[in-house]
Order: structure tokens, then C-alpha cells, then sequence
């Protein structure tokens, strides 16, 4: 089995972490490392960037083509249209899905919101990040970067940026110590995450029953459930993973799920809270009150 992956250390250690499941299951696998646009184009940020699919196009072609037989990806930069010829075959559990600040100690002030003083530079990609940081403390200064988990986290490090915000799940699996920076997270009920950040999915050929058998039983269906919910209202709204958009919806334990959801707009940040027995039209009354 021939599972197709980027070649960043945080891909690598998610197809890595597929590969051991496969093997617990008496499937061998080898890995083969594919560059898509994301990773080639590091000079500019997402919003100059083309169409959407900047970390999958590549690895769906070679699916399409046969070079590999499953593509390992971050559920969140999937587009939520699929494509044709293409199926998810599983999700993995959910890693912590909360942001995180990594803040260098000279920038710290507990009197200001996420601890940060005022003028201090954050350094992050994503407008969804963005609107939420500026929402709550209006002093920042938002520097776009761009590179991997340890590049992006070395700036903080070196004095470039006073702070990046990033996902928990990435810092998490490649269990990134950084003694020099303190780390707060951002509850994930008020700073929203990326719709189904901290999922992987394992994506393959339509055709390929047999392997899409095989993998059903690392497929997670609670997350299933949840993600459906955060992609579809995504997928409503039109948007990449340059929406300033997140959605975060859990389930409790009596079965109830909850939805919060934040999206960037030219007057501010709107939000809703929206929580119900069933998921059937939870999107749909999630984006009615995005859109008041």
C-alpha cells in the first residue's frame, strides 16, 4: 500500500501515524512524499493564491492516477467540494482542536487581552485568525507568515514576530517544547478553530471498494458527525481556507450537539452559538444567524 503525503515534519508524522494503524492491522505501507502548491509557493499569503486545494490538488492527482493508493490530509484544507473519482474512506480521532499563542516573555502584559501587550506583532496566515485576534484586542499587529509548524514557531523564537498563533493539534504531534515562549490556548468555544481542525482524513479512489472496506475501521464516527456539520456550513458559505471562518461543533454526552461559530466580515466579526438534539438542518440555522 502506497500512502502519498507532503513532506512537512507535521505530514509526515500524520502519515507516519496512519501507517502504524494499517500496520496494527496486518496492512503493510510505504510513504511517497508529493509538493503541492502550498508547500512550493511560500512568498505569498492564501488570499493571493489560486483557486482552492493548495495542500491536496497534487496528492488527488496522483490518486487519480494510480501512483498511490491512499492520500493522508488535514481535513481542513480539503475543499469541501469533492472530486469526482474520490471518496473519503475514514477520519482519524480529533486532536486537540483549540489555537494556541506562543508569546515570547518580553511581550506579555496580563492586563490585556490573551496576554499580550499592546503593539505586540502576531504572526499568522490566516484571515480567520486574524479577525478574531483584532475582534477582542484591536492593538495588535497581524504579520502574515507562512512555512511550516517549526519555521513559523522559529520566528517567534528569534525576536521577528512577539507571538504566533497556530494550531494545538500540530505543536501536539510533533511534541514541540519551546522553553523560551509561553504558550496560552484559546478555548475553542470562543476562539474559534478551522472547520474539522485536528482531523486527518484518508482519502482514495471511488472504485477502490475493497480498500475502502479496509479502512472503515479506523474511521471515527463521532467526528464524522461533528466535521460533517463544520465542513457543510463552509461548504454554504463558498469559502477555502482563506475564509475568515470558524466553527467548532461538539457532541455531549446525551448525544446533543453544540455549534459555535465566528465569521470575519467588513464590519466586525459575527457570531452565533447555536446547540440541538439532532445535527439534521444544524448548518443551515448556524448560517441563517451568520448571515443577520
Amino acid at each position: 500500500m502506497i500512502i502519498g503525503t507532503r513532506g512537512s515534519k507535521l505530514a509526515l508524522w500524520q502519515a507516519n501515524h496512519i501507517k502504524d494503524q494499517l500496520a496494527e492491522k496486518g496492512v503493510e505501507a510505504e510513504l511517497k512524499i508529493i509538493k503541492t502548491q502550498g508547500d512550493k509557493v511560500q512568498n505569498l499569503g492564501f488570499d493571493k493564491l489560486e483557486g482552492k486545494g493548495f495542500f491536496t490538488k497534487e496528492l488527488e492527482d496522483a490518486l487519480l492516477s494510480d501512483k498511490i493508493d491512499i492520500a493522508v490530509h488535514s481535513l481542513k484544507d480539503l475543499p469541501t467540494e469533492g472530486v469526482e473519482g474520490l471518496s473519503l474512506a475514514a477520519l482519524s480521532e480529533r486532536a486537540d482542536p483549540a489555537d494556541v499563542l506562543l508569546i515570547r516573555p518580553d511581550a506579555i502584559d496580563k492586563d490585556k487581552p490573551y496576554q499580550l501587550k499592546a503593539g505586540a506583532k502576531v504572526g499568522t496566515s490566516s484571515a480567520r485568525r486574524q479577525a478574531q485576534l483584532l475582534e477582542f484586542h484591536p492593538e495588535l499587529e497581524i504579520v502574515p507568515i507562512r512555512g511550516n509548524v517549526p519555521t513559523r514557531v522559529n520566528k517567534a523564537v528569534t525576536g521577528e514576530v512577539d507571538a504566533v498563533a497556530l494550531a494545538a493539534a500540530g505543536l501536539d504531534r510533533l511534541a514541540l517544547e519551546v522553553p523560551d515562549l509561553i504558550r496560552i490556548r484559546l478555548s475553542p468555544r470562543e476562539f474559534i478553530p478551522a472547520p474539522a481542525q485536528g482531523v486527518m482524513a484518508l482519502q482514495v479512489k471511488s472504485d477502490r471498494m475493497e480498500l475502502r472496506r479496509s479502512l472503515v475501521v479506523l474511521h471515527n464516527i463521532a467526528v464524522g458527525q461533528c466535521t460533517n456539520v463544520e465542513r457543510r456550513i463552509l461548504n454554504m458559505l463558498e469559502g477555502g481556507c482563506q475564509l475568515p471562518l470558524g466553527v467548532y461543533c461538539d457532541k455531549d454526552q446525551i448525544g446533543h450537539y453544540h455549534v459555535s461559530a465566528a465569521l470575519g466580515t467588513e464590519n466586525g466579526v459575527v457570531r452565533c452559538r447555536v446547540s440541538q438534539s439532532t445535527h439534521a438542518g444544524l448548518a443551515e440555522e448556524v448560517l441563517r444567524r451568520l448571515k443577520i
